[in-house]
């Protein structure tokens, strides 16, 4: 069964989302993100992804006090991204409180040290975060866009026992206009041994079904759940 992963993104300690990954487009649906994850968690969910937005832009986290209040005060399980950079940074959100580390940059900029990680705390305690334009995959907070493509991006860290990841079409994130079936298609059958989780353009119960038959292990969905879209009583079905 596919898992369903809600999203918190942070700006300033407020719960936002972006559309296309543009901090121009930028909706406040709460300032307190704590009350957001609490009513994820009297739902049934149990996993939770939580993004520093600030700290992916600034390049340093900038909202670990909002990981350590969803940690102290929930049960979910919580994988936490945005501004991880340093052997420090990574033990301050573990004893914050996240269960696993998200990478996206820094895995563009550095995978030795991603290697590294994975060889101290566990392949299980990475989440690679892969979020792309045209194929190609973007970082820094998605305002830069390089010159690797996702399936060779993915293919690194997979050969060295990686096997988590999370794809974000940054075409599709924020819009509600339905995921990219067609990429993560062609993801799944280029990498068959790796969990995907799909990201971005989930609009409908439908869509995760789609998600689902093609081979997501998980899919995060943002937006679709504060606009409404789609309503957490109608996803019991995919909660353990």
């Amino acid at each position: 069964m596919i898992e369903i992963i809600p999203a918190i993104d942070i700006i300033d300690g407020k719960c936002v989302r972006l559309s296309q990954g543009d901090f121009l487009r930028k909706t406040i649906y709460n300032c307190n993100p704590l009350e957001v994850a609490k009513e994820f968690e009297d739902a049934g969910i149990r996993r939770l992804h939580l993004v520093d937005l600030d700290g992916a832009k600034k390049g340093k986290i900038s909202n670990l006090a909002v990981l350590e209040k969803i940690a102290a005060q929930t049960q979910l399980s919580i994988d936490f991204g945005g501004g991880i950079k340093t052997d420090e940074d990574i033990k301050s959100v573990y004893n914050a409180g996240a269960e696993i580390i998200t990478m996206g940059s820094l895995a563009y900029y550095e995978p030795e040290k991603i290697f590294n990680w994975q060889t101290k705390y566990g392949a299980e305690k990475m989440l690679i975060g892969a979020d792309v334009k045209n194929r190609m995959i973007a970082i820094n907070g998605w305002l830069e866009q390089t010159a690797i493509t996702i399936f060779d991006f993915i293919g690194q860290y997979s050969e060295k026992g990686i096997c988590q990841f999370f794809c974000t079409d940054i075409a599709k994130d924020g819009l509600l206009q339905g995921p990219s079936i067609e990429l993560y298609s062609k993801i799944i059958e280029s990498f068959p041994e790796i969990n995907l989780i799909a990201s971005g353009g989930v609009s409908k119960v439908r869509d995760i079904e789609d998600l689902q038959r093609i081979g997501c292990k998980g899919v995060i969905i943002g937006k679709a759940l504060y606009e409404g879209n789609i309503m957490l009583k109608d996803l019991k079905k995919y909660f353990n």
